[in-house]
């Protein structure tokens, strides 16, 4: 009879202990351990994309200046396509997880993608993002672009785009792009956590992040809709960064689980972008 009250009051005291958690050792994992990794998946993004799209542009640089226009998009695409597969990959190409690498004539056009099935074929590139244009230029560098979608009717595609000049003797003579969409750092940030948790996860613990920009949310398929109505306020945004600039967490409930939420801004991205965390232990 004693051993029975025994495990009666200690099942209750260990039930009230997990709600008076309410989401705080959620919230120290993200702050301890979500955070800066994503901070540094990022930064190794970018860095990778840059090192990238410069060797892509030294690759391409003699493909420029075949004359004949078949054939230099049918080279230049084959060569671009090797980019991403061994043995003659780019590795930071080919670990990064990018939507496309393009080559982009002197007039700002689109010459070929690293794709079969070209959509961006013919598209004024410089025209909608100007990293390229500034490539062209001469100037190498990134920033997050909206590139209208080949579908009609389809929302544009908000996406870190790497721009390198591809020169010749000293001359400009193309430039070679690379895109990286926010859904697609998202998805990687989710993927590497949720890797790392590998054991946590199996057992019902949760792990989702998504891309905040300004009101956007920017998500892969699969991610909990649920979820994405959990996104902090602007108002609650800005109070938490007020408070702490370089981040800040929070909890909520949803349907009787306790969850902890962060809030990191990536300004290497853009000034407007954040990225959130969403974690719940298994209950």
């Amino acid at each position: 009879m004693t051993r029975a009250w025994t495990f009666a009051l200690f099942f209750v005291f260990a039930t009230a202990g997990c709600e008076n958690e309410r989401g705080r050792n959620e919230r120290g994992k993200i702050h301890a351990s979500d955070m800066p990794d994503a901070a540094r998946i990022v930064r190794q993004d970018i860095d990778r994309g840059r090192r990238g799209v410069a060797q892509a542009a030294e690759r391409l640089r003699r493909g420029f200046l075949v004359e004949d226009a078949e054939r230099r998009e049918r080279e230049m695409r084959q060569v671009m396509m090797r980019m991403r597969q061994p043995p003659r990959s780019i590795n930071d190409l080919m670990v990064l997880p990018i939507t496309f690498i393009a080559a982009v004539g002197t007039d700002g056009v689109v010459i070929a993608r690293d794709a079969e099935e070209d959509r961006m074929r013919g598209f004024d590139l410089a025209a909608v993002v100007p990293v390229v244009r500034q490539a062209l230029d001469g100037q190498a560098g990134y920033a997050l672009s909206e590139i209208p979608s080949a579908e009609e009717g389809a929302l544009p595609s908000v996406t870190i785009v790497f721009a390198a000049p591809a020169r010749h003797e000293g001359r400009v003579v193309g430039a070679v792009a690379a895109g990286l969409p926010l859904w697609r750092i998202a998805q990687q940030i989710t993927a590497q956590l949720q890797l790392q948790h590998a054991r946590d996860v199996a057992n019902g613990e949760l792990i989702w992040v998504l891309m905040l920009r300004g009101e956007e949310p920017h998500h892969h398929a699969g991610f909990p809709p649920d979820l994405v109505r959990m996104v902090p306020s602007a108002a609650r945004r800005a109070e938490g960064l007020g408070a702490s600039p370089g981040g800040f967490t929070g909890e909520f409930q949803q349907y009787g689980r306790w969850y902890g939420y962060g809030v990191l801004p990536v300004p290497s991205v853009a000034p407007d972008v954040s990225i959130i965390f969403f974690r719940s232990d298994r209950v």
